[in-house]
């Protein structure tokens, strides 16, 4: 479980197929790591394999990379990374699971104020998740969703602060992101389709 509060930014270093899937070396700035802790790369949850002072491997299997874009990462990629939460630990953000509902597309950035507004295209069936002013999980970031102005096509709206700290402060036109749902959203949706179901019989 995370918060989509993210502690680092850190960057693929190494790239390599095995028998455990695509691995990845990932530097970061991490000191305390231990074998087998859950990572959260660009949303994605990963297991750490093996880590040194400062960075870390992670392997990718089919079903992730059938679900994100972890496949086309390269060397030099730089991503967003948060460890597992702790009982105790702030909740700043919103309850992300890490598990990656879709890889959606930026269709425009541009600048309103002090803020930059990022309109993502969705994949059908992923908007019925969202709800205005509610929460998203973006490469693994805590968002508001701003805006629905159109079917299957979310809005955000990012601070300056998420700008400087986040990879999404290179976000353009073309950019495919990783989405994750708010949770809860998911579970109301499966309740009410289950009472469909129940209703109907």
């Amino acid at each position: 479980m995370f918060t989509g509060l993210i502690d680092d930014v850190g960057t693929v270093r190494h790239v390599d197929t095995s028998d455990a899937g695509r691995e990845l070396r990932i530097e970061c700035r991490y000191r305390d790591l231990v074998a087998g802790e859950s990572i959260a790369v660009n949303g994605a949850c990963l297991t750490v394999r093996e880590f040194g002072s400062g960075w870390f491997t992670v392997a990718a299997v089919a079903t992730t990379l059938e679900r994100t874009t972890v496949g086309e990462w390269q060397e030099g990629r730089r991503v967003n990374l948060e460890r597992a939460l702790r009982i105790g630990d702030r909740l700043g953000g919103h309850f992300v699971q890490g598990h990656v509902d879709a890889v959606a597309t930026v269709d425009e950035v541009r600048s309103q104020g002090d803020a930059r507004l990022v309109d993502v295209a969705l994949p059908p069936g992923l908007a019925e998740l969202m709800v205005p002013h509610g929460s998203v999980a973006v490469d693994g970031v805590s968002l508001t969703v701003n805006d629905l102005a159109a079917p299957d096509r979310l809005q955000l709206s990012l601070i300056e602060y998420t700008l400087r700290h986040t990879t999404l402060g290179g976000l353009a036109a073309g950019a495919r992101v990783h989405v994750e749902a708010d949770m809860l959203g998911k579970h109301v949706q499966r309740l009410l389709k289950e009472s469909t179901w129940l209703s109907e019989r």
